[in-house]
């Protein structure tokens, strides 16, 4: 049985409130909304709060696209306690006394600053990595014990923001690779300084090119629904980061059937230029994005096409 087509198809960030799921979110954003298809890129903890890039219509498709290997938080570390969960929704199962030089911010920085390049992590007990076909968070739940591989990650920034020392907490922002977990690192940290550590409060500053004022409140996203969609739509070739490819009217024919057609002329940051053989390019027609090609020699293959174009291309 065919799916129905969409009513409209875009991009749209939101600013997740905490207490709710990622999919919660998309769930709220379906009703909003008035469509079935939705999805959403980057998953945040039900405490998190912050950036989370949601499909609508066709956009779903964009979803698995999206790089966005980078992402910002700003984080509050408690320190003096370990949870289950690495973060204050779990149980304490260990406490530490914390001295009181690590309540110093200008030592904080620099603890801070050498958490900076790449390491070796290991995932929240409580998380949503797999293992042998198993989430992390169902074998924790259940009691079980999985071995969680360590994976490469990059810190790329972390700074101070500031210290409680009433409540023995930092602040801090940090800019991490795809991947990484804030939970982690909050129980690195404190293991490495002795003192134990979680992570009170986590929210997220930046997914790729989205940031904070690209988003989106649930509760207007109930009020005004596909019409804030439409003025609020993010620029689905700027969020893929790629250089856009006009069509003309001739050429589109041809791409609905996904049939070659000339590389031609890009425009990215940089101005007008020929297409790289290799590049992957949007293909743009009337301010929406139908396509993502690639280029062989003289030519544009397709990759992912969108007949229902995805909107907001700036």
């Amino acid at each position: 049985m065919s799916r129905r087509p969409s009513a409209f198809s875009a991009l749209i960030a939101i600013d997740k409130p905490a207490g709710l799921t990622s999919h919660d979110v998309v769930s709220r954003v379906r009703r909003a909304v008035g469509e079935k298809r939705v999805g959403h890129a980057g998953t945040l903890d039900p405490a998190a709060t912050g950036v989370l890039v949601v499909g609508v219509g066709q956009a779903t498709k964009l979803l698995g696209l999206l790089t966005l290997d980078r992402k910002g938080y700003r984080a509050t570390f408690a320190l003096g306690a370990q949870t289950t969960t690495d973060d204050a929704e779990g149980e304490v199962i260990a406490t530490a006394d914390v001295p009181d030089e690590l309540l110093d911010p200008v030592r904080a920085a620099r603890e801070l600053s050498r958490l900076v390049g790449a390491c070796d992590q290991v995932p929240p007990r409580f998380s949503a990595v797999s293992v042998g076909g198993r989430r992390a968070y169902d074998a924790a739940r259940a009691g079980e014990e999985l071995e969680l591989k360590a994976r490469r990650v990059t810190i790329h920034g972390a700074d101070l923001v500031g210290v409680d020392a009433e409540r023995r907490t930092w602040t801090v922002d940090l800019d991490v690779s795809k991947g990484t977990y804030v939970r982690s690192i909050a129980r690195d940290l404190g293991k490495s300084l002795g003192c134990l550590a979680h992570v009170r409060d986590l929210r997220r500053t930046f997914s790729g090119p989205v940031t904070l004022e690209d988003c989106l409140s649930l509760d207007e996203l109930a009020e005004r629904g596909a019409e804030l969609v439409h003025e609020r739509a993010l620029d689905p070739a700027a969020t893929l980061d790629l250089p856009l490819r006009e069509l003309s009217v001739d050429e589109i024919p041809d791409v609905m059937c996904g049939r070659r057609i000339p590389a031609g002329i890009v425009r990215d940051a940089s101005g007008a230029r020929e297409t790289s053989h290799g590049e992957r390019v949007a293909l743009v027609f009337g301010g929406g994005l139908a396509g993502v090609w690639r280029c062989e020699g003289r030519r544009l293959v397709c990759e992912s096409n969108f007949p229902q174009a995805i909107e907001g291309v700036r």
